[in-house]
């Protein structure tokens, strides 16, 4: 998301400053400027709870010097320190995006959902304007806030469908298996999909390989724990961290792409599989549901015989149609396509900068 609309915006000739980390930044060389974007390397604490909250802080100070008209935080956990800027950056104008109730994500303790919290109110009262990305969360910073928060979703390009030739290294074509990209964390139920798949599995019902794309997030832990709910099932397969060419190929050729979350704010990843025009089985969230718009099909949260049923449905319904395949494509090109999503965002800037 933030890649997208820093370098569109450096493309429209504007100034733009990306913070990164100094750690991520020597182990992937990101350059000081990247297709005219600034990249500003910010040494930080690479542990789990101290990471974001040490690099954050040191950025905020770092920005009051740049001159910058706005800055702009995404996550609550970053919105945490946006009061510095509101309060000694002058005439700087200070946005928030709110991406997802951090605070019910599992992996967190009783401090860091604290800490959450904390940033939650900051983005929502100290901010001279608060972004929700989806209408669940503008929907409820309005109730719990009182704010009228800008609805500026995730956005996806149009979508380039690639032929399967390098996942035929890992054993799949064309249809031929399932797809769940995500975070190795607990709160996106990967082990609840894991376990209605062996329930499938114990049935001697033939199945396509489950292929589970992600790596872990400071959760080693739960990501052993998956590989041992696995139990040494071939047909499930774990790809690590995937992206570029590959992961369009993964995306392009699936027959089913499974989200299981309990909690999201709005799904990048489901954006991406529905993009591509591939079948879906989500959780019955409500950003979930929204992202849907009445397609693809819905199971009821943390109901693991709900979603083994529902998707041993899917699994007996070998067809999916092309209709519904650019129905799908369609409706997510309508409502979060990168270029309008984009323009929005820019007029709000540009709002912010004539006053």
């Amino acid at each position: 998301h933030v890649d997208d609309l820093a370098m569109r915006l450096a493309q429209n000739g504007h100034d733009v400053i990306a913070y990164c980390r100094a750690s991520y930044a020597l182990d992937t060389n990101i350059p000081a400027s990247y297709r005219g974007v600034r990249c500003v390397a910010i040494p930080t604490l690479a542990t789990k709870h101290l990471e974001t909250v040490v690099q954050t802080f040191f950025a905020s100070i770092h920005a009051l010097f740049m001159g910058a008209d706005i800055i702009h935080y995404h996550g609550i956990g970053p919105s945490l320190f946006a009061w510095i800027p509101r309060i000694f950056g002058g005439k700087v104008r200070v946005i928030a995006t709110f991406h997802c109730q951090d605070y019910f994500h599992k992996k967190w303790g009783i401090v860091a959902r604290a800490a959450f919290h904390i940033g939650e109110v900051v983005a929502c009262t100290m901010t001279h304007t608060t972004i929700a990305v989806s209408k669940t969360l503008q929907d409820y910073i309005k109730k719990t806030y009182g704010r009228n928060a800008a609805y500026i979703p995730n956005a996806v390009p149009p979508a380039v469908k690639m032929p399967a030739k390098q996942i035929r290294a890992y054993g799949l074509s064309r249809g031929n298996y399932l797809l769940l990209v995500s975070r190795l964390v607990r709160h996106k139920n990967i082990h609840l999909v894991i376990q209605a798949y062996q329930q499938l599995a114990a049935r001697n019902q033939a199945l396509p390989p489950l292929v589970i794309v992600g790596s872990s997030c400071h959760t080693d832990e739960y990501a052993r724990e998956l590989k041992d709910r696995a139990d040494g099932n071939p047909n499930i397969v774990f790809l690590g961290e995937q992206s570029g060419s590959i992961l369009a190929e993964l995306y392009s050729n699936a027959r089913l792409f499974i989200h299981a979350s309990a909690s999201e704010g709005l799904s990048y990843a489901l954006l991406e599989a529905m993009n591509y025009g591939c079948p879906v089985l989500v959780s019955d969230i409500a950003e979930n549901k929204e992202v849907l718009h009445t397609l693809g099909t819905t199971f009821k949260n943390n109901d693991l015989q709900d979603c083994s049923a529902k998707l041993a449905t899917l699994l007996s319904d070998s067809a999916h149609d092309e209709t519904r395949r650019s129905e799908q494509i369609n409706t997510i090109q309508a409502h979060y396509n990168i270029e309008t999503i984009f323009q929005k965002e820019l007029s709000l800037y540009l709002e912010h900068v004539a006053r």
